[in-house]
């Protein structure tokens, strides 16, 4: 995060709100890809994808170590992705949740 930053927290908060509101005026998968790829650096992409790929594999219940490789996420990495599905806002648990197949 950047500081010194002529932004007041009202203004970031905003710019957030934002945001957010434009990326739910996506349509698809295609949109939203389009989308950030304009807004993220490729490494910044990949660094999303592999932490939702995380996500997928410990809901699947695999152990830190197999997931570290298959994906090359930092065991650390992962430990702070699982901490956030469990105890987080509730961001990653709502999409894994509504993206699970309905039995």
């Amino acid at each position: 995060m950047k500081t010194n930053r002529p932004v007041t927290l009202r203004q970031e908060q905003q710019h957030e709100r934002a945001l957010f509101a434009a990326i739910l005026t996506l349509r698809s998968v295609e949109e939203c890809r389009s989308f950030f790829r304009d807004l993220c650096t490729p490494a910044e992409l990949q660094a999303m994808a592999d932490r939702w790929a995380v996500v997928e594999l410990l809901e699947r219940g695999l152990p830190y170590r197999e997931i570290h490789r298959h994906t090359g996420v930092s065991v650390t990495t992962i430990g702070r992705v699982a901490r956030y599905l469990v105890g987080g806002s509730g961001g990653y648990r709502a999409a894994a949740e509504r993206l699970k197949p309905h039995a």
